[in-house]
């Protein structure tokens, strides 16, 4: 697994980046549902948001405080809250699936593969390094989660902005 990339792979890189920049992007908003949905302020939800040091522990947050009784904001708003965080749940899984991965090529002009970086706990037996190769579907289907996300984004924005949430 030596040589030099083939050239195709500076795209699949591009989109890489490009899932990582938006997720974040995306993931900094939840700071204004859980300000909105725990009833404090923005600098209180930021050290909430910072103090919890993944995606699924912010999302578990986010969606435990739109489902419980006391939440301040109305119907509507928690179940517009938990309809994205599903959305966001859904499409982190491509996102973890390239970040938490190595990418191999031959240099004899092999297909690029992406070989994942943990273990699947089967029943009665381990996999581990599962691979798959990143052709014209995957890109497509990174472009689909990109766009997924950009929506997801425009929709918290959209909450923020109707429930008047923290900003």
């Amino acid at each position: 697994m030596g040589g030099a990339p083939p050239p195709e792979f500076d795209a699949f890189l591009m989109q890489v980046g490009r899932i990582n920049y938006a997720w974040t992007n995306t993931e900094s908003l939840l700071i204004h549902l859980i300000a909105g949905l725990a009833g404090t302020d923005k600098d209180a939800a930021v050290i909430i948001h910072l103090t919890l040091n993944t995606t699924r522990a912010r999302l578990d947050l986010v969606e435990r405080l739109a489902k419980r009784e006391a939440c301040p904001l109305p119907e509507t708003a928690r179940a517009r809250i938990l309809a994205v965080a599903a959305r966001m749940k859904k499409v982190s899984g491509l996102r973890n699936h390239f970040n938490h991965c190595l990418y191999a090529f031959d240099a004899g002009g092999g297909p690029v593969r992406a070989i994942q970086m943990r273990i699947a706990d089967r029943k009665s037996s381990l996999r581990i390094g599962e691979e798959s190769v990143l052709d014209g579907a995957t890109l497509a289907e990174m472009e689909t989660a990109l766009a997924e996300m950009q929506a997801i984004n425009a929709e918290i924005w959209s909450i923020i902005a109707a429930h008047r949430l923290p900003v």
